[in-house]
């Protein structure tokens, strides 16, 4: 018989906010800024203690697939690099000016060809190079210091979809594709430093379409066919935890024999985000919302993944982003009268009961990593 497993904490929806157009990207500014880009080639900036709309962008001319934040000295509001179609702007959104248009960037890098286009940005741990992904497959570098690009040589064979750089190592980042692979690249010396292919087939192929890097280098990937795909092999110590806080020479996160690739959805795994270490949060394209923990077991030399909370979205009936810190945990997309939706899930701690304590954890599974 299963059981509910031992919760001590539960989200409830605190708010859920419309747009016109579908919700196709998020991001926290600072943590009380949320920005929010559209498929209308619109971004909205909310200011999550009042729900108010701050500043704003509109006339992209694409959807904004992704935002990363940058910040700007003496400014509570960050400066956003902003993708949309296959060119990259960057705003300053600290201006008196309230609704901004292409015309106000500050820069905009044209990456490809028209008909290729951006779907992911991320920045590295020096905020010296943005890395992109496109539906060609092609990773790419912009330098933030002259706004040159670099591509690696090496693509995917179909879509790519997301990339993350690997923490404390600026020249190193992983991308996944719709290939069903992961691809660790060194861009200073344009090479592959490993690579990793999603296993196994179902009714839909393991398209990575998902990813999320802890601070400590755990990488998550989400696929379409509802598995989650978590490597151990690169994680850096937290401080004061067990271990050494010794840089590893070589970052082995995609290593097979210290990795987890287990089915938890029924649907495709569109966003995911990590709120500690060894917290994450997936959603599904219909948005079933999960969270988990990561947690050792030093006895056996494995890792669990347990399940500690999960809700299906009222309102939502497609998801394209998500985004979580400790107290909240957001997701995007739209509704079913095609409108854009935002829904903002806020933390509430419960005291458990004995009952709970004493329940059986339902949805775990271990890999041996010793």
């Amino acid at each position: 018989m299963q059981v509910e497993p031992p919760l001590d904490t539960v989200f409830i929806l605190q708010k859920s906010l419309s747009t016109p157009s579908h919700i196709s990207s998020l991001t926290f500014g600072h943590a009380g800024h949320l920005f929010a880009g559209s498929d209308d080639g619109s971004l909205r900036v909310y200011d999550l203690s009042s729900f108010k709309v701050l500043k704003a962008i509109r006339g992209l001319g694409a959807e904004v697939s992704s935002v990363v934040c940058v910040k700007r000295p003496g400014s509570e509001l960050r400066d956003a690099w902003i993708a949309h179609g296959h060119k990259v702007s960057r705003f300053q959104l600290e201006t008196p000016k309230l609704i901004q248009g292409l015309e106000d960037a500050l820069v905009t890098i044209d990456t490809g060809a028209p008909e290729d286009v951006l779907n992911e940005l991320s920045l590295n741990s020096n905020k010296s190079h943005l890395a992109f992904t496109m539906d060609s497959g092609l990773v790419g570098l912009i330098d933030i210091s002259n706004n040159t690009i670099t591509r690696m040589e090496t693509k995917h064979e179909s879509v790519c979809a997301t990339v993350k750089f690997v923490p404390d190592r600026p020249r190193e980042l992983v991308s996944g594709g719709y290939d069903t692979t992961l691809l660790h690249f060194d861009f200073a010396q344009g090479k592959v430093l490993s690579r990793r292919q999603m296993g196994g087939m179902a009714l839909s192929p393991p398209f990575i379409m998902s990813m999320a890097m802890s601070t400590t280098g755990v990488l998550a990937a989400g696929t379409a066919d509802g598995r989650l795909w978590l490597g151990f092999g690169g994680e850096r110590p937290a401080s004061g935890g067990k271990g050494t806080n010794k840089k590893a020479k070589k970052w082995e996160g995609l290593e097979e024999n210290e990795a987890l690739l287990i089915k938890v959805a029924e649907g495709p795994i569109v966003a995911m985000a990590f709120s500690d270490p060894r917290k994450i949060t997936i959603s599904t394209l219909m948005g079933v919302i999960t969270q988990y923990l990561l947690l050792y077991n030093e006895v056996e030399g494995s890792v669990v993944l347990q399940q500690v909370w999960q809700k299906e979205s009222s309102g939502l009936a497609k998801v394209n982003a998500l985004v979580a810190d400790d107290k909240r945990i957001i997701v995007g997309g739209f509704s079913a009268d095609g409108r854009g939706m935002l829904e903002i899930w806020k933390q509430e701690v419960h005291v458990p009961t004995p009952e709970h304590e004493a329940a059986i954890v339902d949805n775990v599974a271990a890999i041996k990593i010793s």
